[in-house]
């Protein structure tokens, strides 16, 4: 798993993109704090390698929990940012700084 940020100069923004390789996989979505953990609009594109690919704009210079939901299974991305423990799901979330 990887996750790539790139800081637009004219705005506060960053676009942070995900990609995930699930070559068995059928559907990839990421959700989040940045998209209200709604899978409307999270889905991830496959591409030919098998990878799922997707980017979001996200406002810079905060902290997003997020995770994947993979064939309906959640995951963490091992490249993220730090982990924090979320009472709510009970368990560790993945944490992307933008």
């Amino acid at each position: 798993m990887a996750i790539t940020k790139q800081f637009l100069k004219t705005r506060p923004v960053c676009k942070v993109t995900f990609t995930v390789p699930a070559k068995e996989a059928t559907s990839v979505a990421v959700v989040g704090d940045f998209n209200n953990w709604a899978t409307d609009g999270a889905e991830l594109k496959k591409l030919k390698n098998g990878n799922f690919k997707g980017t979001f704009d996200v406002e810079s210079g905060k902290a997003y929990e997020f995770r994947y939901i993979i064939d309906g299974d959640y995951a963490n991305d091992e490249a993220a940012d730090r982990y924090q423990w979320n009472e709510f799901a009970g368990t560790e979330n993945s944490i992307v700084e933008a």
